[in-house]
């Protein structure tokens, strides 16, 4: 079968890594070794997928459906494993193979997954169901993080994001202010986090699937160790358009602050600092990358925080 990535996928590696990395030209060498050694039976590459990773409905050598996961090494699919086994399936999707660390080595980037109903997220319940869903899910990932972790800590990721961000503020006036609000609240969030838990880190509507084990369970973390609100905080701008499209947006974000700081039992100042941070540091991203509608949208969320 022929693995061809979904334009989606390209278009985002390409954002990601300008001057690419060999991981697309490699990829369909990398697809059939592991179909290969797997013994799986390929269904189809599901489109349009994901933005940082290749996925394929298989079947194994018994008749199970699985996913089949393939990911460059920025995507950090290793800290997605151990996330993952450390979940062990509790509110997040399961692993169907561990692997020793020879095995993991000879098929880096590679995970095997039980599967979920792909096509069936929380993002398509109305609005109201869907947040409640989905803050219920990401309750369930916030755990004690394992005693030795490798995870990357929200000062570490928040710090690279803010030296790219202020690097973005000296060429851009009209993003500097809200740049520099952002950086304002991340140095006071930092100064007193509270209890570290290991989040999801890139949590949102679209990453809770529907499942038979569960009713929704997330995929596709990119974990961190941090405070809850952090995770909260992409929860907070789900499906902006529609917020900025109301013209209630503004006073509808702020309640959305409220009503979800108080379902997870997070402090509110602290949910509406780390969603400052989040929507501005996303829209300097986008704006670098001329994805300038989606620049457009966050930084006026943020503008509302």
């Amino acid at each position: 079968m022929a693995f061809e990535p979904p334009r989606r996928l390209v278009r985002a590696l390409g954002e990601a890594a300008p001057d690419g990395d060999g991981w697309l030209a490699k990829l369909p060498e990398v697809a059939e070794r592991a179909v290969e050694r797997r013994e799986l039976a390929v269904e189809r590459v599901q489109v349009p997928g994901g933005r940082s990773s290749l996925v394929v409905l298989v079947r194994t050598a018994d008749g199970t459906p699985a996913v089949l996961k393939l990911a460059p090494r920025r995507a950090r699919p290793e800290s997605e494993r151990a996330a993952l086994a450390h979940w062990g399936g509790l509110g997040a999707v399961q692993l169907r193979e561990g692997g020793g660390a020879r095995e993991r080595e000879r098929d880096e980037g590679v995970l095997l997954l039980e599967r979920l109903r792909p096509d069936v997220s929380v993002r398509s319940l109305p609005e109201a169901k869907a947040l409640l869903e989905a803050a219920g899910t990401l309750r369930r990932l916030w755990v004690e993080p394992p005693g030795s972790h490798r995870f990357e800590t929200v000062a570490e990721r928040t710090g690279r994001q803010a030296a790219a961000m202020r690097a973005s503020a000296v060429a851009d006036d009209e993003v500097a202010p809200l740049v520099d609000a952002a950086l304002a609240a991340r140095e006071e969030l930092l100064a007193a986090p509270p209890e570290q838990r290991l989040l999801h880190g890139t949590f949102r509507q679209s990453k809770v699937l529907a499942g038979d084990r569960m009713p929704w369970l997330a995929v596709g973390p990119d974990p961190v160790v941090g405070e809850g609100a952090f995770d909260l905080a992409r929860l907070v701008r789900d499906r902006v358009e529609d917020l900025v499209a109301q013209p209630s947006g503004a006073s509808t974000t702020r309640r959305r602050v409220k009503r979800l700081a108080e379902s997870l039992e997070v402090d509110q100042e602290r949910l509406r600092g780390w969603a400052l941070f989040r929507a501005v540091e996303s829209g300097v991203r986008a704006r670098r990358v001329g994805r300038e509608r989606d620049a457009e949208l966050l930084l006026e969320f943020a503008s509302w925080l």
